[in-house]
């Protein structure tokens, strides 16, 4: 069985079905990206683009796609809301979702439109490894609590 450790932060909720996160930047702002774990699952990125300025996404919607290897996958955004910023950093590095997904790999940021109704559907990160750890069984990955 592959091993890993992997970072959940404690600020970011999580959809642990898609392997996304949110973090609430302020109530009209949040930034959303693929987890570490996710990221694990699926293998190295070649290319990330997130949904143009101003389109409406739904909960577990695309918000984007990225290139895998040997597949185009749909990101599915952890909340709905509106794309109101794409990580432009992403355009020349999207090795950078890989290598600091919480950090600058975040692929975009949202006004959320019901950010109370559908954070029930979210898991904090202090309530996440749980959770995290049934996911990574089902690809044979066993997860270190770091």
């Amino acid at each position: 069985m592959d091993r890993f450790a992997p970072d959940f932060p404690a600020d970011l909720l999580y959809h642990v079905e898609h392997q996304v996160w949110a973090r609430i930047d302020a109530p009209e702002l949040v930034t959303v990206g693929i987890t570490a774990l996710g990221i694990r699952v699926s293998g190295e990125v070649y290319m990330c683009r997130a949904k143009p300025l101003g389109t409406v996404v739904e909960q577990g919607r695309s918000i984007g796609v990225v290139e895998l290897a040997k597949s185009i996958v749909s990101v599915k955004a952890p909340l709905s809301g509106t794309v109101v910023e794409r990580n432009p950093l992403l355009d020349t590095q999207p090795e950078r979702v890989h290598q600091d997904p919480y950090g600058e790999g975040w692929i975009a940021r949202l006004r959320p439109s019901a950010l109370a109704a559908e954070r029930a559907a979210l898991l904090p990160g202090d309530a996440v490894f749980d959770a995290m750890t049934a996911y990574a069984r089902l690809y044979s990955i066993e997860i270190d609590h770091v």
